[in-house]
């Protein structure tokens, strides 16, 4: 699968050679190139919004979901129910994660989240979308042959294990809400957050375990 787009905060320094960027790169580098000569946007304003999707929005909105879910079984039947106005109580959401639809992993079935038409993604829960989930190869395989895509991404499921795929739109979008991993009892509800990654609430992962966190 393709790795996902990072972007290079600094305009003016480090600017890596043109055949080094991804095809994906460079049309990034080019759309901003023009709305910044053109006077559209201010650098300075763009590397903000791009910071916020990448480090304060993005996916730590979904974990803190996802951990609230686990620690409070209240919280995660109401998520279940009305996913949206559950996260609304997170103060999570806004455009793009207005109607939020949460499927639940279990040990017998397991939720795989794809856009056959399109790359509807909720910004506000899971932030950036990757490269990946726009890509036409994960958007139809997805839903062809999802035990295989999950494999590729390195998640073997027992043949047991019923494979449920939900197609987002722009009206209605999907969240999962992964099974707490074993061994979690003492840890607190940030600890937990630290667990969830984005894949895991798009359905292609799962959480990590306590000793896969990297603490800075």
């Amino acid at each position: 699968m393709a790795q996902d787009h990072h972007h290079d905060h600094d305009h003016d320094h480090d600017h890596r050679h043109g055949s080094e960027l991804s095809p994906m790169e460079l049309r990034v580098r080019a759309l901003e190139s023009v709305l910044v000569e053109k006077g559209y946007v201010d650098p300075a304003a763009l590397d903000t919004l791009i910071e916020t999707y990448e480090t304060k929005v993005g996916p730590h909105n979904g974990a803190r979901v996802v951990a609230r879910a686990w620690v409070d079984p209240g919280f995660r039947s109401r998520l279940l129910a009305d996913g949206s106005a559950a996260m609304r109580e997170l103060d999570v959401g806004g455009r793009g994660g207005e109607h939020m639809v949460v499927v639940e992993n279990t040990p017998e079935e397991h939720n795989l989240v794809v856009c056959t038409l399109c790359s509807c993604y909720p910004w506000p829960v899971l932030g950036l979308p990757p490269v990946w989930y726009k890509s036409p190869p994960y958007r139809s395989r997805a839903v062809i042959e999802p035990r295989g895509v999950l494999a590729e991404f390195g998640t073997v499921l027992p043949e047991t294990t019923r494979i449920r795929v939900w197609d987002s739109t722009a009206e209605l979008r999907y969240m999962v809400l992964p099974m707490r991993p074993p061994g979690t009892e003492g840890l607190d509800e940030a600890s937990l957050a630290d667990l969830v990654t984005r894949d895991a609430m798009i359905g292609t992962g799962l959480p990590l375990a306590p000793d896969q966190v990297v603490r800075s």
